[in-house]
């Protein structure tokens, strides 16, 4: 715990305090995040002072997704430039986010990474502790798998998130949007790629509150306090009690086919076209282009 590169972790009181810490890269996920971030939720598992769980991010967001650039603007015709062994953790990052059509893809070695991925973020949902996301800024496509794995959501009014690479190159692999806000609405994420604000957030029922910037470090840590007042014990029988109702309704084979499906939408022709463009004219100018069909390339439109 004391050589975590991604993250920080301290205590205070009863309370467990995880900050995402890579704000130059909009805290993107990297292959060592999922890893620390599950060793920070059993630390603080294993600590008897400990009741709750503050999950953050340092700097203007709370997670940007995936530090896809490096990967991403790299050419199809030269994976050996930045690949490592064959199986290794690079090998498979590369795998991931290049697809040159006339080699074979091998679907095993891009869900074994990415699972490794979901379990690490999951380790925030099988915590025996509650945990609560604080999100400002934003919080997209990978970033919404670590935070929709949290009990509880605090955003800023202003905040942006949604999955926006459901309309090229990503699936959802923690597959949670359905139990976080219902299936028409969904559907009317994944099927856009649309971001809400904040305050709509709050609206769906996605975040429990939604205050203004300068409240928001107040109104988590008043949530935080006031879950802390509850005995251990209670907690984790009270959050036992209601992830049963989500494993009930099929989440674990959910998780199983998006992390499937998030391997292929990245080796169809719009996935290759979309990668192509990011080596050509960098990731996130294909980003861009991506996104300016749906009148939202500079910024979040409302659903």
């Amino acid at each position: 715990m004391d050589t975590l590169s991604t993250m920080t972790y301290e205590k205070t009181g009863a309370i467990a305090r995880i900050t995402l810490n890579r704000p130059a890269r909009g805290n993107g996920i990297t292959l060592e995040m999922p890893g620390e971030l599950s060793a920070c939720v059993e630390r603080a598992n294993l600590d008897p002072e400990v009741r709750v769980i503050a999950l953050a991010g340092n700097g203007r967001g709370f997670c940007a997704g995936y530090d896809l650039v490096s990967t991403a603007e790299t050419r199809m015709e030269e994976p050996d430039a930045v690949a490592g062994p064959p199986g290794s953790p690079l090998d498979m990052a590369v795998q991931k986010a290049n697809h040159d059509p006339s080699r074979p893809w091998d679907p095993m070695v891009d869900y074994a990474m990415m699972s490794r991925n979901v379990r690490g973020f999951m380790s925030l949902f099988f915590s025996d502790k509650p945990v609560v996301c604080k999100i400002q800024g934003f919080c997209v496509a990978g970033g919404t798998d670590i935070a929709l794995c949290c009990d509880l959501i605090v955003i800023e009014e202003t905040a942006r998130i949604g999955y926006p690479p459901a309309r090229v190159w990503g699936v959802p692999t923690t597959a949670l949007w359905v139990s976080r806000v219902g299936l028409e609405r969904a559907r009317r994420l994944l099927f856009t790629g649309d971001c809400l604000t904040g305050k709509e957030a709050a609206e769906w029922g996605l975040a429990i509150e939604a205050p203004a910037t300068e409240l928001l470090d107040e109104r988590f840590a008043a949530l935080l306090e006031r879950l802390a007042l509850l005995p251990a014990n209670q907690l984790m029988m009270m959050k036992l009690l209601i992830n049963q109702t989500l494993l009930a309704q099929g989440l674990q084979p959910a998780q199983v086919l998006g992390t499937v499906f998030d391997g292929m939408a990245r080796h169809t022709p719009e996935g290759y076209a979309f990668q192509k463009r990011a080596a050509e004219a960098g990731f996130k100018q294909a980003v861009r282009e991506r996104d300016a069909p749906f009148g939202d390339a500079g910024g979040p439109r409302k659903p």
